[in-house]
């Protein structure tokens, strides 16, 4: 009875729009950012190296090279804040999270591309 009422609650925070990613793809996270009474959006571009949680509890962890310094951030996946997310390179992987990504450097943390099936890019 109490999961009922739970999952009741919970479906009133999920969005329709979840975005449709994988572990290994190259994306651009829109953020919306309020500063002052002014809002814009900021981009964060980097490899999803994991996805966590259920629910409105979904999180997923970007994580990128900047100045030679590997930062991450965890984006909730049914956050208001996240306008949209853009998958610009999907990666071949064969593990649910990619931790090792963090002791690479340089061409070794790029992953192999997935190739386009026919289902894909509607052709067929």
């Amino acid at each position: 009875m109490s999961q009922q009422i739970l999952a009741a609650v919970e479906k009133s925070s999920l969005r329709e729009d979840v975005p449709q990613f994988q572990i290994g793809d190259t994306v651009d996270v829109h953020t919306r950012i309020l500063e002052g009474d002014k809002e814009r959006i900021q981009l964060f571009s980097g490899t999803v190296i994991a996805r966590s949680g259920s629910g409105s509890r979904a999180n997923f962890t970007v994580r990128r090279i900047v100045a030679g310094e590997g930062v991450e951030r965890k984006f909730p996946l049914h956050s208001p804040r996240i306008a949209k997310v853009d998958v610009k390179r999907s990666g071949v992987v064969r593990r649910s999270k990619l931790y090792y990504l963090r002791d690479r450097v340089g061409k070794s943390v790029r992953l192999r591309q997935r190739r386009a099936t026919t289902e894909d890019n509607g052709a067929g």
